[in-house]
């Protein structure tokens, strides 16, 4: 079944900010910069393409010229129920470092547990289980 992946232009820091998603979700991190994909239109090192394929995909590229890079209003990335809550847990934890937490990961009174946030890339998740 095909699923939505979020690709994001990051203001210049692509490869961290890729890094930093594959050292919190795991997975394979893929980088092309600029240079190898024969673009002019930025720095030879920057990234022209990147993929975190594992648990959670993403896409991301480094925003040049006028291009606008991250930005979300009214709208979050959902990791509910998409692994279980250890796991879950430790995403927060991991993607908490420099965030803005907006909900602590607490359990709620129906039960469930989510918390959410906006990573230190300017990325809002939503992340939740049932316990």
């Amino acid at each position: 079944m095909a699923a939505p992946t979020l690709y994001a232009w990051f203001p210049g820091n692509a490869r961290e900010a890729l890094t930093f998603y594959r050292d919190v979700f795991g997975g394979d991190l893929d980088l092309h910069t600029f240079e190898e994909f024969g673009r002019s239109d930025g720095p030879a090192d920057a990234i022209a393409h990147g993929t975190l394929s594992g648990p959670v995909r993403l896409y991301g590229t480094d925003a040049v010229g006028d291009q606008p890079s991250v930005s979300l209003t009214g709208v979050s990335i959902a990791l509910l129920g998409t692994a279980d809550g250890a796991t879950l847990t430790r995403w927060f934890e991991g993607l908490s470092e420099g965030a803005d937490i907006l909900d602590p990961l607490q359990k709620r009174p129906w039960g469930a547990t989510d918390g959410q946030l906006v990573d230190r890339h300017g990325i809002r998740w939503l992340i939740g289980f049932e316990d």
